[in-house]
C-alpha cells in the first residue's frame, strides 16, 4: 500500500509564472535595444527589422527586406534615425548585413544554435505591421527545417517557432530566455497559426563573416540535401564519437562531386577533413570557398553499415 506525506508543500503556480516572465523580461531588456526598424530608400518601398552585432554599426536583417536597395534609413527604440549601407546580402540564406552610417548604441550577441532544442524558449522582437518593437513569445516547436530561399535553393537547419510572427518582424532576432540571439526572424505561412521560422544564428555568423571578409559568400558546393539528426548510438559506437547528432543525406545530385566520390542517399556524414559534423550548419560552415576545387575528405557511416572514406572535389556554387 503507497504512502502520501501530507507535508509535501503544493506547488507554487504563481512563482513558476513570474520566473517565467522575469526570464523572458530580462532577455528582451538586453536584445531590444538593439533591434531596429529598417526602410528601403530609393526603389520600391519597404521596411522590416535588424538588430546591430557590433558597437559600430554592423546590422544583422533578411536579404528580401533590404532587397536591391543600397541605401537603408534606420531608426533605433531611442529614437536615433540614421542611413545605412547594404554591405552585402546572400538570397540563399535571406541574410543581409547593413553598416549605420553612426553607432546605433546597443548591440546583441549571436549564440549558438546548434545547442538549441525543441521546447527551448523563444522570443521575437520587431516590428510587425508598423508596430514597433514587439515582443513575443513561444518555444523552438522544431529544429533543422529546410524551406525555399528566394533564388530557389533550399534554406537548411531552420527554426520552426510558434512565437507570433508578422509582416515587419522579417530580419528581427529570434532570443533565448539567456538574452543570445539563436536566430533571424525570417518567415511565416499565411492562414496558419503558430507556425513561423528563423534562420539558424550559427548560419547567420556564417554569413556575416563571409561578408565582411569577401563582400559576398563563398561556397564550395557537392551536391547533396540532408538533415540533422540525433546520432543512434550504434553509429556513434561504430564510428568511436562522442557526437550526439550528425547529417544524413536526402538526395544526392547527380554528376556532382558527392554523387563522383561515392557518396549516397542514407549515409551519415560524420566528418569533413577532420572537422566533426553535428549538424545541418557545419556543413554550411566548414564548405566554403576555400575548398573549392581542393580535394576533401568525408567520412561517413555507409548505408552498407560501414564508417568509410570518401573524397571529394568540390565545386564552386553557381
Amino acid at each position: 500500500m503507497g504512502y502520501m506525506d501530507k507535508d509535501i508543500a503544493p506547488r507554487d503556480d504563481a512563482a513558476l509564472i513570474d520566473a517565467y516572465s522575469q526570464s523572458i523580461a530580462a532577455a528582451v531588456d538586453m536584445v531590444g535595444p538593439a533591434v531596429s526598424r529598417i526602410e528601403r530608400v530609393g526603389g520600391r518601398q519597404g521596411h522590416g527589422s535588424g538588430f546591430a552585432v557590433s558597437p559600430d554599426g554592423l546590422i544583422v536583417t533578411n536579404s528580401h527586406v533590404v532587397d536591391d536597395a543600397k541605401l537603408v534609413r534606420i531608426t533605433t527604440p531611442d529614437g536615433l534615425i540614421t542611413e545605412g549601407r547594404v554591405l552585402g546580402r546572400d538570397i540563399d540564406t535571406d541574410i543581409a548585413l547593413v553598416r549605420a552610417n553612426a553607432s546605433t548604441g546597443a548591440w546583441a550577441t549571436l549564440g549558438d544554435s546548434q545547442r538549441l532544442r525543441r521546447g527551448h524558449i523563444a522570443i521575437a522582437i520587431g516590428n510587425p505591421l508598423g508596430f514597433e518593437w514587439t515582443v513575443t513569445a513561444g518555444i523552438v516547436s522544431a529544429l533543422g527545417r529546410s524551406m525555399r530561399a528566394a533564388s530557389g535553393r533550399l534554406m537548411e537547419d531552420v527554426i520552426q517557432t510558434d512565437a507570433a510572427l508578422n509582416p515587419g518582424n522579417s530580419g528581427g532576432p529570434l532570443v533565448s530566455s539567456g538574452g543570445e540571439v539563436i536566430g533571424v526572424n525570417t518567415a511565416v505561412i499565411q492562414g496558419a497559426q503558430s507556425i513561423a521560422f528563423a534562420v539558424a544564428s550559427n548560419t547567420a555568423n556564417f554569413v556575416v563573416s563571409e561578408i565582411l571578409r569577401y563582400g559576398q559568400v563563398r561556397r564550395a558546393f557537392i551536391g547533396i540535401a540532408g538533415d540533422t539528426i540525433v546520432l543512434p548510438r550504434r553509429v556513434a559506437l561504430a564510428a568511436g564519437t562522442v557526437q550526439t547528432t550528425s547529417v544524413r543525406i536526402r538526395r544526392v545530385e547527380p554528376d556532382g562531386p558527392a554523387a563522383k566520390g561515392g557518396l549516397q542517399e542514407g549515409d551519415y556524414i560524420l566528418a569533413i577533413d577532420a572537422n566533426p559534423v553535428g549538424g545541418v550548419d557545419d556543413i554550411v560552415r566548414l564548405m566554403d570557398g576555400s575548398r573549392i576545387g581542393r580535394e576533401t575528405e568525408i567520412l561517413v557511416f555507409s548505408v552498407a553499415g560501414r564508417i568509410e572514406k570518401k573524397i571529394l572535389l568540390p565545386k564552386a556554387r553557381s
